[in-house]
């Protein structure tokens, strides 16, 4: 891991119309079990804890070799304002072996559209260890990765809620 010279701030927006109702989608990040089926560290010892209340928050852990080597990832978030149904903010930060990779503001905004609902999610980064120095276009290999992650993320909250299954039943 490269050490900064000064960590890198940034801002990414990205919307998607889904077709479930913003109750549904709502629920997608307010229950565990539904939340766990597109949000979750992958891996060994993979842990997926969410307290959905303003002040509560969500840990997700896990082991896993991406690379090769086995790293321990671990994503912590603060639930800062929750709107039902209509937008949420929390803040969360993002170690890799216990390094403090990046941290972010984020604001997801839910508005019905048709019989769907509108996306805007949008994440205010800061990248606080790189993994490498800036490319051709001056963004570090980690601040695309965060930049290219949330329309993944999105894909993966789509399937989910296109599944038509409901959310287990946790024990």
């Amino acid at each position: 891991m490269t050490a900064p010279q000064r960590p890198v701030h940034g801002t990414v927006t990205v919307s998607r119309t889904l077709k479930a109702p913003p109750e549904r989608v709502w629920a997608a990040f307010a229950d565990l079990d539904l939340r766990d089926r597109w949000f979750h560290i992958p891996g060994e010892d993979a842990r997926h804890e969410l307290d959905f209340r303003i002040g509560g928050g969500e840990i997700a852990s896990g082991v896993f070799a991406p690379t090769g080597a086995p790293e321990t990832v671990e994503w912590r978030s603060r639930f800062l304002e929750l709107v039902e149904h209509r937008h949420l903010v929390f803040c969360y930060e993002l170690r890799v072996d216990d390094v403090l990779r990046n941290l972010a503001l984020v604001t997801v905004v839910l508005e019905p559209e048709g019989a769907g609902t509108r996306i805007d999610y949008t994440e205010q980064y800061v990248i606080a260890a790189f993994t490498g120095g800036p490319g051709p276009d001056g963004r570090t290999v980690d601040e695309k990765h965060v930049r290219g992650s949330l329309p993944f993320l999105l894909n993966r909250l789509e399937a989910a809620l296109e599944d038509g299954r409901e959310a287990p039943t946790r024990i």
